[in-house]
């Protein structure tokens, strides 16, 4: 690599915050940007491939479904992708019986195997969660406050307890903020204004990106930030960083580590047309110990009847299928951070991250990593079109 190239921003990581904040920094500022990435692809988490022996298009770490109710973000991705009208839906199974997600009225007269109206639900959940403590001291009294005991039991507490590996009584109230219950039979996952899937796939909305930008964007990948000394330099040298990885290893964990839950994911191809019926399947007992099945097919059922589609892997292995078997775990240095634990204890070695960043003039934190908070897409994005607007008022 050579970083003696005129560049004017080094931004390390291409995951969403970073991509957008290139592409900004490019057509409004005119600027040269070195990108470098550890991984092998573009998109961070959010990137999909497709499946070389079946044509099905694969979330490679676990499933990406965009949704958003601020019309500025959707203005925005709307210039590198076309969505499908796709709408996601969410099963969960408890008891070897199949139940609509969220908790809505079709889950709660199904669970009770009754055929209560809105106002007789909601009667039902009050009394159901009635006699719970005003301050819930743990996740199981929060979650019974929110939506009554029975419905906690069966759909929630296992679930959470095999997402922290940790008895729901012994994890924080502050997981469960609240549990979306409604009371007519609406099982759509999502209540955002917009919603779909890039038309087609994530790969290729990412590189549309890369490709607006021209010959202002270079991107370097398989390049790790830690082990290459060139990049730190560069860095180091004063050029505006963005810098979209973990803050705590940026600053060599010196007030600790930051904890985050991880994933594991174990893939399958079957040789059966439709495995599950649904993109997403829960799992809300204790067994088996993976939380939920993703079956990628679901997501495009459009693509069968599509000409391009039709002459390609995908038509011709339409009796197969792609399940993901999704399991949580704890994370440990070197693994992938998904989702951020938060404790109060990490929120004040974060608050001493933070504090030190602000020090570094020249070194500008953000996405989930950076931040460490729990983004979907469309907040990063937001983000990311927000902190640009910081940046641009000190580069010009």
């Amino acid at each position: 690599m050579n970083t003696a190239q005129n560049y004017n921003v080094l931004i390390v990581g291409a995951g969403l915050f970073g991509l957008t904040i290139a592409e900004r920094l490019i057509h409004e500022c005119n600027k040269n940007v070195l990108m470098i990435d550890k991984r092998n692809h573009i998109g961070g988490n959010c990137y999909s491939e497709f499946d070389k022996d079946t044509g099905i298009e694969c979330h490679k770490y676990g499933a990406h479904l965009f949704h958003t109710p601020l019309k500025n973000v959707w203005e925005y991705v709307n210039h590198f992708t076309s969505f499908t009208n796709y709408t996601h839906k969410v099963y969960t199974i408890h008891n070897n019986i199949v139940y609509p997600l969220p908790i809505n009225l079709g889950t709660i007269n199904q669970f009770f195997g009754a055929a209560y109206t809105p106002d007789a639900a909601k009667a039902l959940i009050k009394e159901q969660s009635a006699n719970t403590p005003a301050n819930p001291k743990n996740l199981t009294e929060q979650g019974i406050s929110l939506i009554g005991e029975p419905l906690f039991d069966a759909f929630i507490k296992n679930y959470t307890t095999k997402q922290w590996q940790t008895p729901a009584e012994k994890l924080s109230p502050d997981i469960i903020k609240r549990l979306p219950v409604r009371y007519n039979y609406d099982n759509r996952y999502f209540n955002d204004v917009y919603e779909g899937l890039p038309t087609n796939g994530y790969g290729a909305w990412f590189q549309n990106i890369v490709d607006s930008c021209g010959d202002k964007l270079s991107i370097h990948l398989e390049t790790d930030y830690f082990n290459d000394t060139e990049v730190q330099n560069l860095c180091k040298s004063g050029i505006l960083t963005i810098y979209t990885g973990p803050i705590d290893q940026f600053y060599a964990y010196q007030f600790g580590e930051l904890k985050w839950r991880s994933l594991n994911f174990e893939k399958e191809i079957l040789n059966v047309d439709d495995f599950q019926g649904c993109p997403v399947m829960n799992y809300a007992d204790l067994q088996p110990e993976y939380t939920r099945i993703h079956e990628f097919k679901h997501f495009h059922p459009e693509r069968k009847d599509n000409p391009e589609y039709k002459k390609s892997a995908y038509a011709e292995n339409s009796n197969k299928t792609i399940i993901v078997r999704e399991y949580s775990k704890t994370w440990h240095r070197g693994e992938e951070p998904y989702y951020p634990v938060n404790t109060a204890e990490d929120q004040k070695r974060l608050a001493q991250y933070q504090a030190l960043a602000a020090t570094d003039k020249n070194v500008i934190f953000g996405g989930r990593l950076g931040e460490y908070a729990y983004y979907d897409m469309d907040k990063t994005i937001a983000a990311a079109l927000a902190k640009f607007q910081e940046i641009k008022s000190k580069i010009q």
